[in-house]
């Protein structure tokens, strides 16, 4: 029997996408022949793993002309490489993989990692989000074939566009714990730790804010993004350097042992768009797989969980000595880790991947 080929598309260089890296491991390990392409649109890593990856070289890095880029680049590598089927990541990449898929008759997968025309980038910028939105408007109709992270999302694009869409959550792969990691340490301070993204709206500085009235703890921010730059200098500038501490990119490969560092992890989102409302961030399930708890923003799909679990809190108030009491509070309880337990043992990979169809 002839071996199935499977072509995933990203817009990204591929070192910071957990959700593409589990799903293609998943194909892998299950026979076929993956190849994730992406682009060179960042400074690019060595990045190996058991199955194939390819970067394009771009001209752009950035803008329209960079997703105009990507997209020929990729339909034109979709061309030329066999693949049984095409798995298009996020709307950036959905028109290379459709316009590929149609002419080569292939089976075409859509995996929405989030509501891509409602993210604050897009949002905020009237023309571009229409401009999304016509595409995902012409598309996602004629998809057979759809995944998104979270029920809130499946159901947006339910009710817009007829299509039904699987709930693939991000949850990380099952990892037994066995205590705190050593990783960070800041002369015995508890960490207080942000991982993701770092750009508008991920509620970065209210926890800068709030940092001087927080007792005997580091805020650790990993990641890098847009605000990366301007938070730095803030944290300069406010006199917060010993109480801040920016650790810029973590391979994924080794995020776990911050995570596991950590005493507190934080996940406060602006309402800035739908995606934002809905999100349902890799970093709930991080955190609660390291027996961390959680202070979250009251958003529906976040707080389904954490109010299920009992791995965290959520709030509303922002205020920076409200925000410090909350903290300071948390840093102060004691982890029931038979719960943290209980919660890993629901919400994780293994159990998740069953929602994919590996058929061919």
């Amino acid at each position: 029997m002839a071996e199935k080929r499977i072509i995933m598309t990203v817009s990204n260089n591929l070192e910071s996408d957990q959700r593409v890296h589990r799903v293609a491991s998943y194909f892998h390990e299950n026979g076929w022949q993956v190849t994730v392409v992406g682009s060179q649109n960042q400074p690019c890593h060595d990045y190996q793993q058991a199955y194939g990856t390819k970067r394009l070289p771009v001209w752009f890095k950035k803008g329209p002309l960079f997703y105009a880029e990507i997209n020929l680049r990729l339909f034109f590598y979709l061309l030329s490489h066999t693949s049984d089927r095409i798995w298009s990541n996020d709307t950036d990449t959905i028109l290379a993989g459709f316009l590929a898929s149609k002419l080569k008759r292939k089976r075409f997968t859509v995996d929405l990692h989030e509501l891509f025309p409602e993210v604050p980038e897009v949002a905020q910028r009237p023309f571009v989000k229409g401009c999304w939105t016509q595409l995902e408007n012409w598309i996602l109709p004629r998809v057979k074939e759809c995944y998104t992270v979270c029920q809130s999302i499946a159901d947006y694009y339910h009710q817009r566009y007829g299509i039904d869409v699987k709930v693939l959550r991000n949850v990380p792969f099952k990892r037994n714990y066995s205590g705190k990691s050593d990783k960070l340490n800041f002369d015995g301070k508890r960490i207080i730790l942000y991982q993701g993204a770092v750009n508008e709206g991920r509620g970065i500085e209210w926890i800068m804010d709030a940092m001087p009235y927080v007792e005997n703890a580091v805020f650790v921010v990993i990641g890098k993004g847009d605000l990366y730059d301007t938070l730095r200098e803030k944290c300069e500038k406010d006199g917060l350097s010993d109480r801040v501490k920016f650790l810029g990119h973590i391979p994924f490969a080794e995020l776990s042992d911050y995570t596991n560092a950590s005493d507190l992890g934080v996940c406060l989102l602006k309402e800035k768009g739908l995606s934002y409302y809905y999100a349902l961030p890799n970093r709930v399930f991080d955190f609660m797989q390291a027996h961390v708890p959680l202070l979250a923003t009251d958003f529906p799909e976040i707080a389904r969980v954490l109010n299920s679990a009992g791995t965290g809190r959520v709030i509303h108030d922002y205020t920076p000595k409200q925000l410090a009491a909350v903290i300071n509070e948390m840093l102060g309880a004691p982890i029931d880790h038979d719960l943290y337990e209980r919660a890993s043992e629901q919400y994780h990979w293994e159990v998740e991947r069953q929602v994919i169809d590996l058929s061919k």
